[in-house]
């Protein structure tokens, strides 16, 4: 269940009058649809589409791209429908999602007589569409990112130019809790040191006391990517934390988490179901992060009363030290080890020195996995693969390989993370 909604709008009196808005040296053209700059913003393509039949369109669309493979080699089985928010692919009257994205990040720029411009890009540019609120975003999010620019203004903190290349705030990225009143604010900058940093950071804490991390990223490289290689917590502990499942995660200014852990909760089940795991089983999970997938599986086994092994596989070094972390907040760290390495070097000397393996789970990257990497993986022989895909396209291509080295897949389920995109992410079973 959804916890129940918060105020966060918690900002105090003095606050509003003493900042200034952000700067907008135009107003949108106020749009019909539930959102006044949808039409310039395109983050949320079908937003004026029933949400009935965006999970219609899915459902088509996964059908048609499984279909082929699933006719190839025979298998006896049908694309599930689509898992979405209140309900499933086929059903009526399901009501529009709102309030399901826990990050939300905003670009800087200058504006005139030294204004703070924030909001979103307009698809395809980098100008920036002032946005007052976000629909889809958690609850006083944009809010939050809003206000951080009015600080700007307030402090003589220059946005960031990226023509010129001058100017020292270029985002922030806002990570809120969803079970917890929690919340992460990085600010990245261009440069480590901030003019009136004191006063900058005052006026950052008081916007909102859900907000009890303040870190800052450094990018000083000329692209496009928003954060840089370096962070610094400027205010509060290193971490937030937040549940999933039966499991607390604790999560640092940079950790993938999800952005949607309500459906994350959703795909993580249908993860769970399909491993089956048993008594006794070891249970790897490759491209593992910080661990979140199959820890939650293994707190799942303990608590029914199944003794499982866990090896987590991971390339980022500060990844695996957050699933270390997050093991032992869940009383987890007699069962599970986590290894920094490279996934598919680790498989192959696993394979080759006839480790024992039951189940695997993989969640790779949109690109997908690799020909090395899954040949690795055969040679394995785990009894299943799980398959968890945010890009079914190139999901498709890897299961085709697998099916190839003598896997069938049994199940296959879409799941709606991203409600008003035509976005699917997708759990496939299968069996050796």
């Amino acid at each position: 269940m959804h916890p129940s909604p918060r105020s966060r709008h918690r900002n105090s009196g003095r606050k509003a009058s003493r900042l200034s808005g952000p700067g907008t040296p135009r107003r949108d053209r106020p749009s019909d649809g539930p959102c006044p700059v949808m039409h310039r913003c395109g983050g949320c393509a079908w937003l004026n589409l029933p949400y009935r039949k965006q999970l219609a369109r899915k459902q088509a669309a996964m059908e048609e791209l499984f279909a082929p493979l699933i006719a190839r080699f025979g298998w006896d089985m049908q694309v599930e429908t689509v898992f979405g928010m209140g309900g499933r692919a086929g059903e009526d009257a399901l009501p529009a999602p709102r309030g399901f994205r826990h990050k939300a990040v905003t670009p800087f720029a200058p504006g005139p007589h030294g204004q703070v411009r924030c909001g979103f890009y307009a698809r395809g540019t980098h100008e920036i569409v002032h946005v007052p609120d976000c629909i889809v975003e958690a609850p006083g999010a944009r809010r939050i990112l809003n206000e951080v620019a009015r600080a700007a203004e307030a402090c003589g903190v220059p946005a960031y130019d990226e023509d010129a290349r001058r100017g020292i705030l270029r985002y922030a990225v806002l990570r809120m809790g969803w079970r917890r009143d929690e919340a992460i604010l990085t600010l990245v900058t261009a440069r480590r040191n901030i003019p009136h940093f004191r006063s900058f950071l005052d006026e950052l804490q008081h916007i909102d006391p859900c907000v009890t991390v303040i870190a800052q990223n450094l990018n000083d490289r000329v692209t496009n990517a928003i954060l840089g290689h370096s962070t610094t917590v400027l205010q509060g502990p290193d971490r937030m934390r937040d549940d999933l499942l039966s499991c607390t995660f604790e999560i640092s200014p940079t950790a993938f988490y999800q952005t949607n852990p309500e459906q994350t909760e959703v795909l993580y089940r249908l993860a769970i179901e399909g491993m089956d795991l048993h008594d006794g089983d070891v249970l790897m999970d490759a491209y593992c992060g910080s661990g979140t997938i199959g820890l939650c599986a293994a707190k799942d086994a303990a608590e029914t009363g199944r003794r499982i092994s866990l090896i987590g596989v991971e390339r980022n070094a500060a990844g695996i030290a957050d699933a270390r972390r997050n093991a032992q907040i869940n009383g987890l760290e007699n069962r599970a080890q986590f290894v920094a390495e490279d996934a598919t070097l680790y498989i192959e000397r696993a394979a080759e020195r006839g480790e024992r393996v039951d189940v695997l789970c993989i969640d790779p990257p949109r690109a997908g996995s690799t020909p090395q990497f899954l040949r690795a993986a055969c040679a394995l022989a785990p009894r299943r693969i799980v398959y968890v895909s945010c890009n079914p396209e190139t999901q498709v291509r890897d299961i085709e390989q697998l099916a190839q080295r003598g896997y069938r897949m049994t199940r296959l389920c879409p799941v709606d993370m991203f409600p008003h995109t035509s976005h699917v992410e997708t759990v496939a079973v299968l069996e050796r």
